[in-house]
Protein backbone atom coordinates (compact mmCIF):
# COMPACT_ATOMS: atom_id res chain seq x y z
CA UNK A 1 0.00 0.00 0.00
CA UNK A 2 1.45 3.58 -0.57
CA UNK A 3 1.90 6.60 1.03
CA UNK A 4 -0.79 8.53 -0.41
CA UNK A 5 -3.27 5.49 -0.73
CA UNK A 6 -2.84 5.46 2.96
CA UNK A 7 -3.78 9.07 3.38
CA UNK A 8 -6.91 8.89 1.03
CA UNK A 9 -8.02 6.26 3.08
CA UNK A 10 -7.27 7.88 6.53
CA UNK A 11 -9.14 11.04 4.79
CA UNK A 12 -12.12 8.97 3.44
CA UNK A 13 -12.74 7.66 6.81
CA UNK A 14 -12.08 11.49 8.18
CA UNK A 15 -12.45 14.58 6.04
CA UNK A 16 -11.49 16.82 8.79
CA UNK A 17 -7.63 15.24 9.65
CA UNK A 18 -5.06 15.94 7.11
CA UNK A 19 -2.57 12.86 7.54
CA UNK A 20 0.79 11.77 9.03
CA UNK A 21 4.05 10.23 8.20
CA UNK A 22 3.39 6.49 7.14
CA UNK A 23 6.09 5.45 9.35
CA UNK A 24 5.29 7.45 12.30
CA UNK A 25 3.11 5.35 14.47
CA UNK A 26 5.53 2.62 13.64
CA UNK A 27 8.58 4.82 14.56
CA UNK A 28 7.49 6.25 17.82
CA UNK A 29 6.30 2.42 18.77
CA UNK A 30 9.70 1.42 18.37
CA UNK A 31 11.46 4.36 19.92
CA UNK A 32 9.20 3.88 22.56
CA UNK A 33 9.99 0.17 22.99
CA UNK A 34 13.64 1.05 22.69
CA UNK A 35 13.71 3.62 25.35
CA UNK A 36 11.52 1.88 27.38
CA UNK A 37 14.14 -1.90 27.54
CA UNK A 38 17.31 0.40 27.47
CA UNK A 39 16.14 2.76 30.54
CA UNK A 40 14.58 -0.27 32.23
CA UNK A 41 17.71 -2.58 31.89
CA UNK A 42 20.31 0.04 32.59
CA UNK A 43 18.01 1.77 35.50
CA UNK A 44 17.64 -1.79 37.29
CA UNK A 45 19.85 -3.97 36.22
CA UNK A 46 23.10 -2.95 34.66
CA UNK A 47 23.73 0.69 35.66
CA UNK A 48 26.44 1.20 33.16
CA UNK A 49 25.18 4.35 32.49
CA UNK A 50 23.56 5.82 35.54
CA UNK A 51 26.32 7.27 37.65
CA UNK A 52 24.70 11.14 37.35
CA UNK A 53 22.24 10.12 39.33
CA UNK A 54 24.93 10.36 42.35
CA UNK A 55 25.45 13.86 41.61
CA UNK A 56 21.77 15.48 41.64
CA UNK A 57 19.70 14.36 45.31
CA UNK A 58 16.93 12.37 44.49
CA UNK A 59 14.36 14.51 46.63
CA UNK A 60 15.07 17.26 43.12
CA UNK A 61 14.79 14.42 41.10
CA UNK A 62 11.44 13.32 41.85
CA UNK A 63 9.43 16.11 41.86
CA UNK A 64 10.73 17.16 38.69
CA UNK A 65 10.14 13.73 36.90
CA UNK A 66 6.56 13.84 38.71
CA UNK A 67 6.18 16.97 37.41
CA UNK A 68 7.56 16.32 33.82
CA UNK A 69 5.30 13.13 33.55
CA UNK A 70 1.98 14.82 34.68
CA UNK A 71 2.78 17.50 32.18
CA UNK A 72 3.30 14.82 30.12
CA UNK A 73 0.13 12.75 30.93
CA UNK A 74 -2.24 16.27 30.49
CA UNK A 75 -0.49 17.30 26.95
CA UNK A 76 -1.24 13.93 25.51
CA UNK A 77 -5.04 13.15 27.00
CA UNK A 78 -5.77 16.62 25.83
CA UNK A 79 -4.42 16.87 22.43
CA UNK A 80 -5.29 13.30 21.67
CA UNK A 81 -8.71 14.32 22.60
CA UNK A 82 -9.17 17.23 20.67
CA UNK A 83 -7.62 15.75 17.67
CA UNK A 84 -9.62 12.21 17.23
CA UNK A 85 -12.31 12.69 20.20
CA UNK A 86 -14.31 15.39 18.18
CA UNK A 87 -15.38 15.51 14.47
CA UNK A 88 -15.06 19.25 12.87
CA UNK A 89 -17.52 19.98 10.33
CA UNK A 90 -15.31 22.31 8.18
CA UNK A 91 -11.90 21.25 8.57
CA UNK A 92 -9.59 23.60 9.82
CA UNK A 93 -6.54 24.62 11.64
CA UNK A 94 -6.86 23.63 15.71
CA UNK A 95 -5.98 26.33 17.49
CA UNK A 96 -7.88 25.85 20.78
CA UNK A 97 -6.78 24.72 24.77
CA UNK A 98 -3.24 22.79 24.06
CA UNK A 99 -2.68 23.75 20.31
CA UNK A 100 -2.70 27.41 21.28
CA UNK A 101 -0.11 26.97 23.17
CA UNK A 102 2.63 24.56 21.30
CA UNK A 103 1.90 23.20 17.88
CA UNK A 104 2.74 19.69 18.07
CA UNK A 105 1.46 18.90 22.30
CA UNK A 106 1.19 15.30 21.59
CA UNK A 107 4.50 14.87 20.37
CA UNK A 108 6.03 17.10 23.02
CA UNK A 109 4.07 15.06 25.64
CA UNK A 110 6.26 11.67 24.51
CA UNK A 111 9.19 14.13 24.82
CA UNK A 112 8.15 14.83 28.35
CA UNK A 113 7.83 11.29 29.16
CA UNK A 114 11.35 10.41 28.57
CA UNK A 115 12.55 13.33 30.04
CA UNK A 116 10.38 12.74 33.11
CA UNK A 117 11.97 8.92 33.12
CA UNK A 118 14.94 10.09 33.22
CA UNK A 119 14.50 12.60 35.65
CA UNK A 120 13.97 9.81 37.67
CA UNK A 121 16.29 7.53 37.04
CA UNK A 122 19.31 8.93 34.65
CA UNK A 123 20.41 6.55 32.34
CA UNK A 124 23.10 7.65 29.73
CA UNK A 125 22.10 5.26 27.18
CA UNK A 126 18.18 5.80 27.38
CA UNK A 127 19.38 9.56 26.89
CA UNK A 128 20.70 8.83 23.64
CA UNK A 129 17.70 6.62 22.82
CA UNK A 130 15.76 9.58 23.84
CA UNK A 131 17.78 12.50 21.75
CA UNK A 132 17.04 9.69 18.56
CA UNK A 133 13.08 10.20 19.40
CA UNK A 134 13.11 13.86 19.47
CA UNK A 135 15.22 13.87 16.00
CA UNK A 136 12.43 11.78 14.86
CA UNK A 137 9.63 13.56 16.32
CA UNK A 138 10.72 16.41 15.02
CA UNK A 139 11.31 15.21 11.27
CA UNK A 140 8.11 14.08 11.86
CA UNK A 141 6.27 17.16 13.10
CA UNK A 142 7.60 19.01 10.12
CA UNK A 143 6.70 16.82 7.43
CA UNK A 144 3.00 16.65 8.77
CA UNK A 145 3.40 21.01 8.90
CA UNK A 146 4.23 20.48 5.38
CA UNK A 147 0.76 18.79 4.78
CA UNK A 148 -0.92 21.17 6.53
CA UNK A 149 0.35 24.22 5.01
CA UNK A 150 -0.72 22.46 1.55
CA UNK A 151 -4.10 21.90 2.90
CA UNK A 152 -4.81 25.14 4.97
CA UNK A 153 -2.00 27.77 3.50
CA UNK A 154 -2.09 31.56 4.61
CA UNK A 155 -4.15 30.25 7.81
CA UNK A 156 -1.41 27.52 8.92
CA UNK A 157 0.98 30.18 7.97
CA UNK A 158 -0.10 32.73 10.42
CA UNK A 159 -0.21 29.40 13.12
CA UNK A 160 3.30 28.87 12.57
CA UNK A 161 4.18 32.64 13.20
CA UNK A 162 1.58 33.18 16.20
CA UNK A 163 2.60 29.28 18.18
CA UNK A 164 5.87 27.55 18.75
CA UNK A 165 6.86 24.30 17.88
CA UNK A 166 7.71 22.91 20.58
CA UNK A 167 8.99 25.10 23.45
CA UNK A 168 5.92 27.74 25.05
CA UNK A 169 6.42 31.21 25.16
CA UNK A 170 6.20 33.37 28.34
CA UNK A 171 4.46 36.01 26.78
CA UNK A 172 2.20 36.38 24.01
CA UNK A 173 2.63 38.07 21.17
Amino acid sequence: MTHQHTQRKAQQQRDDLTGEHAVGDAGQIVLACLFAATWIADTFFLNYTTFLNQYVPLGARIPCGVILLVLSGYLARTGLSIVFGEKREKPDVIRKSVFNVVRHPVYLSEILLYLGLLMLRTSLAAAVVCVLAIVFLHCISRYEERLLLERFGEEYEQYMREVPMWIPRLRRR
